[in-house]
């Protein structure tokens, strides 16, 4: 019998990482010590801003987004530079706004974040249903559509 378990930590979630500009990715990040700091006032429409923002600027183009009170989830297909430097660009303006908000000194995010490549229409679709079907599965409310902070490209 195997016993081989993948070793965990933030590290490893680097590993083999590449970004394709023209692919489709899912990516969660969270809060730092997954604190429902997006229940905040205010907190999370500036994560929603500021991914609407990059997809503005044609660095990414923004499928579907949920902000949970500790977490984010969002589906994106990566236009210009890389995933690292969408994430860096996400989390320091993010960070920097929420802090000044709010006046905190706290950290916001955790510095690692999980990338998932997305292949194909069918898991596209399955990704977005996902994404958006978050708050449901927390049941925080019975249709996502009565939640807050979220976001779809499509109409749904």
């Amino acid at each position: 019998m195997n016993d081989f378990k993948p070793a965990t930590g933030s590290k490893n979630l680097r590993k083999g990482r590449i970004s394709i500009a023209g692919q489709y990715y899912m990516i969660t990040t969270s809060a730092y010590n997954r604190s429902k700091l997006f229940n905040l006032p205010g907190a999370a429409e500036v994560v929603l801003n500021s991914l609407h923002w990059l997809d503005n600027q044609r660095r990414i183009d923004l499928q579907a987004a949920v902000v949970m009170p500790d977490h984010l989830h969002f589906v994106a297909r990566l236009i210009s530079g890389n995933l690292s430097g969408v994430m860096h660009s996400l989390k320091s303006f993010t960070s920097k706004k929420i802090k000044s908000d709010l006046n905190l000194e706290n950290n916001i995010w955790q510095s690692q974040y999980y990338d998932h490549a997305i292949r194909g229409d069918d898991e596209l679709i399955k990704t977005i249903t996902y994404c958006l079907n978050n708050p449901v599965r927390a049941n925080m409310v019975d249709d996502f559509h009565d939640y807050a902070y979220w976001y779809c490209k499509f109409e749904v």
